[in-house]
Protein backbone atom coordinates (compact mmCIF):
# COMPACT_ATOMS: atom_id res chain seq x y z
CA UNK A 1 0.00 0.00 0.00
CA UNK A 2 2.93 2.32 0.74
CA UNK A 3 4.02 1.94 -2.95
CA UNK A 4 0.77 2.41 -4.48
CA UNK A 5 0.86 5.68 -2.25
CA UNK A 6 4.23 7.18 -3.62
CA UNK A 7 3.08 6.22 -6.51
CA UNK A 8 -0.22 8.62 -6.86
CA UNK A 9 1.75 11.17 -5.00
CA UNK A 10 4.70 11.38 -7.15
CA UNK A 11 1.72 11.63 -10.13
CA UNK A 12 -0.35 14.39 -8.17
CA UNK A 13 3.34 16.32 -8.44
CA UNK A 14 3.69 15.66 -11.95
CA UNK A 15 0.28 16.78 -12.25
CA UNK A 16 0.62 19.31 -10.40
CA UNK A 17 3.99 20.66 -11.94
CA UNK A 18 2.75 20.61 -15.35
CA UNK A 19 -0.50 21.96 -14.19
CA UNK A 20 1.96 24.90 -13.21
CA UNK A 21 3.76 24.91 -16.43
CA UNK A 22 0.57 25.18 -18.31
CA UNK A 23 -0.36 28.46 -16.39
CA UNK A 24 2.67 29.73 -16.66
CA UNK A 25 2.78 29.35 -20.44
CA UNK A 26 -0.51 31.09 -20.85
CA UNK A 27 0.36 33.99 -18.36
CA UNK A 28 3.92 34.51 -20.61
CA UNK A 29 1.86 34.61 -23.78
CA UNK A 30 -0.49 36.71 -22.25
CA UNK A 31 2.16 39.60 -21.13
CA UNK A 32 4.20 38.91 -24.51
CA UNK A 33 1.57 39.73 -26.35
CA UNK A 34 0.50 42.58 -24.35
CA UNK A 35 3.99 43.74 -24.84
CA UNK A 36 3.89 43.14 -28.49
CA UNK A 37 0.80 44.94 -29.36
CA UNK A 38 1.96 47.96 -27.45
CA UNK A 39 4.60 48.12 -29.30
CA UNK A 40 2.62 47.46 -32.67
CA UNK A 41 0.42 50.70 -31.54
CA UNK A 42 3.79 52.69 -31.24
CA UNK A 43 5.01 52.08 -34.59
CA UNK A 44 0.90 53.14 -35.73
CA UNK A 45 1.29 56.20 -34.36
CA UNK A 46 4.76 56.77 -35.19
CA UNK A 47 4.03 55.76 -39.01
CA UNK A 48 6.76 53.13 -39.21
CA UNK A 49 5.20 50.44 -40.71
CA UNK A 50 6.45 47.57 -38.69
CA UNK A 51 2.61 46.30 -37.90
CA UNK A 52 3.82 43.05 -40.18
CA UNK A 53 6.68 41.99 -38.42
CA UNK A 54 5.68 42.47 -34.52
CA UNK A 55 2.72 40.50 -35.38
CA UNK A 56 4.54 37.82 -36.48
CA UNK A 57 7.01 38.16 -33.91
CA UNK A 58 3.80 37.56 -31.53
CA UNK A 59 2.41 34.91 -33.55
CA UNK A 60 5.70 33.03 -33.39
CA UNK A 61 6.38 33.23 -29.66
CA UNK A 62 2.47 32.25 -29.07
CA UNK A 63 3.34 28.64 -31.20
CA UNK A 64 6.74 28.20 -29.55
CA UNK A 65 5.26 29.11 -25.63
CA UNK A 66 2.92 26.54 -26.09
CA UNK A 67 4.96 23.78 -27.88
CA UNK A 68 7.32 24.22 -25.06
CA UNK A 69 5.06 24.46 -22.32
CA UNK A 70 3.17 21.62 -23.48
CA UNK A 71 6.17 19.49 -23.97
CA UNK A 72 7.57 19.86 -20.65
CA UNK A 73 4.18 19.00 -19.05
CA UNK A 74 3.97 15.65 -20.78
CA UNK A 75 7.70 15.61 -19.90
CA UNK A 76 6.93 15.82 -16.28
CA UNK A 77 4.10 13.08 -16.26
CA UNK A 78 6.01 9.89 -16.65
CA UNK A 79 2.81 7.67 -17.38
CA UNK A 80 2.60 10.30 -20.54
CA UNK A 81 6.12 10.15 -21.26
CA UNK A 82 6.00 6.35 -21.48
CA UNK A 83 2.97 6.27 -23.66
CA UNK A 84 4.67 9.01 -26.05
CA UNK A 85 7.66 7.15 -26.20
CA UNK A 86 5.74 3.46 -27.10
CA UNK A 87 3.35 5.22 -29.32
CA UNK A 88 6.09 6.92 -31.52
CA UNK A 89 8.61 3.85 -31.34
CA UNK A 90 5.83 1.23 -32.23
CA UNK A 91 3.94 3.42 -35.19
CA UNK A 92 6.04 3.35 -38.47
CA UNK A 93 3.30 4.61 -40.72
CA UNK A 94 2.22 7.51 -37.95
CA UNK A 95 5.93 8.62 -38.31
CA UNK A 96 5.86 8.92 -41.84
CA UNK A 97 2.91 10.89 -41.62
CA UNK A 98 3.80 13.34 -39.28
CA UNK A 99 7.29 13.79 -41.25
CA UNK A 100 4.95 14.83 -44.74
CA UNK A 101 2.82 17.07 -42.49
CA UNK A 102 5.79 18.57 -40.51
CA UNK A 103 7.24 19.18 -43.93
CA UNK A 104 4.35 21.43 -45.32
CA UNK A 105 4.11 23.50 -41.92
CA UNK A 106 8.18 23.55 -42.08
CA UNK A 107 7.53 25.59 -45.56
CA UNK A 108 4.83 27.49 -44.43
CA UNK A 109 6.76 28.92 -41.51
CA UNK A 110 9.33 29.34 -44.01
CA UNK A 111 7.61 31.40 -46.65
CA UNK A 112 6.26 32.98 -43.60
CA UNK A 113 9.58 34.06 -43.05
CA UNK A 114 10.44 35.37 -46.38
CA UNK A 115 7.27 37.52 -46.34
CA UNK A 116 8.24 39.06 -43.30
CA UNK A 117 11.77 39.87 -44.68
CA UNK A 118 11.05 40.80 -48.20
CA UNK A 119 8.18 42.47 -47.30
CA UNK A 120 5.52 41.63 -50.74
CA UNK A 121 2.83 43.08 -48.96
CA UNK A 122 2.09 43.64 -45.53
CA UNK A 123 -0.47 43.75 -42.80
CA UNK A 124 -3.15 46.67 -44.14
CA UNK A 125 -2.47 46.33 -47.75
CA UNK A 126 -4.64 45.87 -50.47
CA UNK A 127 -3.54 42.88 -52.67
CA UNK A 128 -5.01 40.34 -55.23
CA UNK A 129 -3.81 36.96 -55.18
CA UNK A 130 -3.91 34.89 -58.15
CA UNK A 131 -7.27 34.71 -59.56
CA UNK A 132 -8.75 35.48 -55.81
CA UNK A 133 -11.14 39.00 -55.43
CA UNK A 134 -8.70 41.90 -54.16
CA UNK A 135 -9.01 42.43 -50.12
CA UNK A 136 -6.77 43.60 -47.14
CA UNK A 137 -4.29 41.52 -45.19
CA UNK A 138 -5.88 41.42 -41.82
CA UNK A 139 -3.09 38.57 -40.34
CA UNK A 140 0.27 36.70 -41.26
CA UNK A 141 0.92 33.88 -39.06
CA UNK A 142 3.29 31.00 -39.20
CA UNK A 143 0.89 29.01 -41.09
CA UNK A 144 -0.60 31.29 -43.08
CA UNK A 145 -2.21 34.42 -44.17
CA UNK A 146 -5.46 35.88 -43.82
CA UNK A 147 -7.28 38.47 -46.56
CA UNK A 148 -10.08 40.25 -45.82
CA UNK A 149 -12.35 40.35 -48.55
CA UNK A 150 -14.58 43.60 -49.59
CA UNK A 151 -17.82 41.50 -48.83
CA UNK A 152 -16.06 41.42 -45.21
CA UNK A 153 -15.09 37.21 -46.13
CA UNK A 154 -11.62 36.19 -44.62
CA UNK A 155 -9.78 34.14 -46.93
CA UNK A 156 -6.85 31.79 -45.45
CA UNK A 157 -4.14 30.96 -47.60
CA UNK A 158 -1.06 28.60 -46.51
CA UNK A 159 2.45 30.57 -46.96
CA UNK A 160 3.22 28.24 -48.79
CA UNK A 161 0.92 28.85 -51.69
CA UNK A 162 0.69 32.25 -51.45
CA UNK A 163 4.48 33.03 -51.87
CA UNK A 164 4.28 30.92 -55.25
CA UNK A 165 1.27 33.30 -56.49
CA UNK A 166 1.08 35.83 -58.74
CA UNK A 167 0.66 38.62 -56.39
CA UNK A 168 -0.74 42.15 -57.29
CA UNK A 169 0.01 45.09 -54.70
CA UNK A 170 -1.75 48.04 -54.65
CA UNK A 171 0.23 49.60 -51.75
CA UNK A 172 3.40 48.42 -52.11
CA UNK A 173 5.63 51.44 -53.30
CA UNK A 174 3.00 54.46 -53.71
CA UNK A 175 -0.68 54.09 -52.61
CA UNK A 176 -1.88 56.58 -55.30
CA UNK A 177 -3.66 55.11 -58.63
CA UNK A 178 -4.20 55.92 -61.54
CA UNK A 179 -7.69 55.03 -62.31
CA UNK A 180 -8.98 54.58 -65.91
CA UNK A 181 -11.97 56.03 -66.80
CA UNK A 182 -13.48 54.45 -70.60
CA UNK A 183 -15.97 55.23 -72.64
CA UNK A 184 -16.90 54.09 -75.72
CA UNK A 185 -19.06 56.77 -78.45
CA UNK A 186 -20.63 56.21 -81.40
CA UNK A 187 -18.89 57.48 -84.79
CA UNK A 188 -21.57 60.00 -85.62
CA UNK A 189 -20.96 62.02 -81.60
CA UNK A 190 -18.59 64.59 -81.48
CA UNK A 191 -15.21 63.13 -80.22
CA UNK A 192 -13.49 66.74 -79.02
CA UNK A 193 -17.04 67.40 -77.17
CA UNK A 194 -16.31 63.89 -75.29
CA UNK A 195 -13.01 64.48 -74.52
CA UNK A 196 -14.12 67.90 -72.94
CA UNK A 197 -17.04 66.22 -70.73
CA UNK A 198 -14.92 63.72 -69.58
CA UNK A 199 -12.21 66.08 -68.35
CA UNK A 200 -14.31 68.69 -66.76
CA UNK A 201 -16.01 65.63 -65.15
CA UNK A 202 -12.73 64.13 -63.92
CA UNK A 203 -11.57 67.70 -62.40
CA UNK A 204 -14.40 68.08 -60.57
CA UNK A 205 -14.44 65.25 -58.29
CA UNK A 206 -12.94 65.64 -55.20
CA UNK A 207 -10.73 62.87 -55.33
CA UNK A 208 -9.08 64.07 -58.40
CA UNK A 209 -5.24 64.94 -57.69
CA UNK A 210 -3.01 66.31 -59.17
CA UNK A 211 0.31 63.87 -59.98
CA UNK A 212 2.21 66.02 -62.48
CA UNK A 213 5.83 66.85 -61.76
CA UNK A 214 7.17 70.71 -62.53
CA UNK A 215 8.55 69.43 -65.49
CA UNK A 216 5.39 68.11 -66.69
CA UNK A 217 3.39 71.46 -65.76
CA UNK A 218 5.56 73.57 -67.60
CA UNK A 219 5.22 71.28 -70.74
CA UNK A 220 1.81 72.20 -70.37
CA UNK A 221 0.98 68.70 -69.79
CA UNK A 222 -2.65 68.20 -68.56
CA UNK A 223 -3.76 67.09 -64.99
CA UNK A 224 -6.04 64.94 -66.83
CA UNK A 225 -5.18 63.23 -69.88
CA UNK A 226 -7.90 61.82 -72.38
CA UNK A 227 -7.28 60.24 -75.50
CA UNK A 228 -8.42 58.27 -78.31
CA UNK A 229 -7.33 54.71 -77.86
CA UNK A 230 -9.18 52.40 -80.61
CA UNK A 231 -12.10 51.66 -82.14
CA UNK A 232 -14.32 49.24 -82.04
CA UNK A 233 -16.48 47.64 -84.39
CA UNK A 234 -19.10 50.26 -83.32
CA UNK A 235 -17.58 52.39 -81.47
CA UNK A 236 -14.81 55.04 -80.77
CA UNK A 237 -13.42 54.19 -77.49
CA UNK A 238 -11.50 57.05 -75.09
CA UNK A 239 -10.26 56.82 -71.93
CA UNK A 240 -9.42 59.20 -69.80
CA UNK A 241 -6.64 58.71 -66.98
CA UNK A 242 -7.38 60.40 -63.55
CA UNK A 243 -4.93 60.24 -60.23
CA UNK A 244 -6.51 59.65 -56.93
CA UNK A 245 -4.71 59.07 -53.38
CA UNK A 246 -5.54 55.41 -53.01
CA UNK A 247 -7.50 52.16 -54.21
CA UNK A 248 -10.39 53.08 -52.32
CA UNK A 249 -11.14 56.39 -53.37
CA UNK A 250 -10.11 55.05 -56.79
CA UNK A 251 -13.17 52.86 -56.65
CA UNK A 252 -15.62 55.56 -55.67
CA UNK A 253 -14.14 58.50 -58.36
CA UNK A 254 -14.64 55.45 -60.92
CA UNK A 255 -18.46 54.75 -60.25
CA UNK A 256 -19.25 58.76 -59.55
CA UNK A 257 -17.38 59.76 -62.97
CA UNK A 258 -19.17 56.40 -64.77
CA UNK A 259 -22.08 58.23 -63.63
CA UNK A 260 -21.74 61.54 -64.17
CA UNK A 261 -20.25 61.44 -67.55
CA UNK A 262 -23.03 59.12 -68.63
CA UNK A 263 -25.56 62.27 -67.48
CA UNK A 264 -23.35 64.60 -69.37
CA UNK A 265 -23.07 62.82 -72.98
CA UNK A 266 -27.24 62.76 -72.56
CA UNK A 267 -27.62 66.37 -72.23
CA UNK A 268 -25.08 66.86 -75.02
CA UNK A 269 -26.50 64.14 -77.42
CA UNK A 270 -23.83 62.10 -77.35
CA UNK A 271 -24.88 58.50 -78.18
CA UNK A 272 -22.83 55.50 -76.23
CA UNK A 273 -23.67 52.73 -78.95
CA UNK A 274 -24.88 49.38 -78.02
CA UNK A 275 -25.98 46.63 -80.04
CA UNK A 276 -28.76 46.10 -82.00
CA UNK A 277 -30.55 42.99 -83.13
CA UNK A 278 -32.97 42.47 -85.40
CA UNK A 279 -35.13 39.49 -85.20
CA UNK A 280 -37.14 37.74 -88.22
CA UNK A 281 -40.18 35.51 -87.73
CA UNK A 282 -40.83 33.08 -90.58
CA UNK A 283 -44.57 32.53 -91.46
CA UNK A 284 -44.57 28.96 -91.58
CA UNK A 285 -47.43 27.52 -93.52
Amino acid sequence: MAIITNIEHELLISLYIATTIIIFSIALDRVLRFIINRKIEKSERDQKGNKTKYQFIKNSLTALIYIVGISLAIYNIPQLRAVSVSLLAGAGVMAVAIGFASQHALSNIISGVFIVIFKPFKIGDRIKVGADDPGIVEDITLRHTVIRTFENKRIVIPNSIISEERIENSQLVDDKVCKFIEFGISYDSNVDLAKLIMEEEALKHPYCIDNRTIEEKEQGKKQVEVKLISFGDSSVNLRAWVWTENPGNAFDLGCDLNESIKKRFDKEDIEIPFPYRTIVYKDKK
